[in-house]
């Protein structure tokens, strides 16, 4: 009786600790929004997952973010982390060009370089290792080189109301091009549309003007043909 006890107690303790674990892995992802974007991003090198709730491959990918997100919990360097483009942190999504679910982006959390790496778990913590780390930014000019330096020493020199004025520029740039190809986009559609119509109606005039009763017809002679030679 002793000897199962024993063995009940060391599967209880071993369950216990599985359960621990799952629920460690399990934790929830750090959701960023506008009202504490600054906050938990700053000085970090961020790695993160703009998303929809309804999106199949964001699902998929979520048990993965949340396995590489407890990797890096509470780390002082690097933050994974994702964003709902759908609630609150949509103005977040837009400043950055979020167009198709799941996109990933990374690096300093005011000039986000797209991520266009695998997306298994592996591909993912591997690429978070090594990029994960300080990099080059105004707040870390001794990482940068000396064309950085310099790059970031005439932004610097130009002042706040100039520099406002260039990004406002080039965001209406951003915004133009995108105006346009959806503008484009859209008139591609309506000329697909119309060619499809174009091409089932010639279709279905040429049936309708008897193409298969002439073939009926055709096969029937055929068969009568090849009876009368035997």
């Amino acid at each position: 009786i002793l000897v199962r006890f024993l063995i009940y107690a060391k599967k209880c303790t071993k369950d216990m600790h599985a359960g621990f674990a799952a629920a460690s892995v399990s934790a929830e992802v750090l959701h960023l929004t506008p009202e504490n974007y600054d906050e938990m991003t700053a000085g970090k090198t961020v790695f993160l997952k703009f998303y929809a709730p309804w999106c199949g491959h964001c699902k998929k990918m979520a048990p993965d973010w949340e396995k590489l997100f407890n990797e890096w919990d509470s780390n002082e360097v690097g933050l994974v982390a994702k964003v709902d483009c759908t609630a609150e942190g949509k103005p977040l999504c837009d400043a950055n060009g979020v167009r198709g679910f799941p996109t990933l982006k990374w690096g300093d959390a005011n000039d986000l370089q797209d991520y266009s790496g695998g997306r298994s778990f592996n591909d993912l913590s591997k690429f978070a290792k090594n990029n994960l780390k300080p990099i080059c930014s105004p707040a870390n000019l001794d990482l940068c080189d000396d064309e950085m330096k310099a790059k970031i020493a005439e932004y610097s020199a130009m002042g706040s109301e100039k520099l406002d004025e260039l990004i406002a520029e080039g965001e209406k740039k951003i915004s133009d091009a995108e105006s346009n190809f959806q503008k484009e986009v859209e008139g591609l559609q309506k000329k697909y549309e119309q060619l499809k119509q174009e091409q089932e109606d010639a279709i279905t005039a040429v049936k309708e003007s008897g193409m298969g009763l002439m073939k009926s017809v055709k096969a029937a002679m055929e068969k009568s043909s090849g009876s009368d030679e035997l």
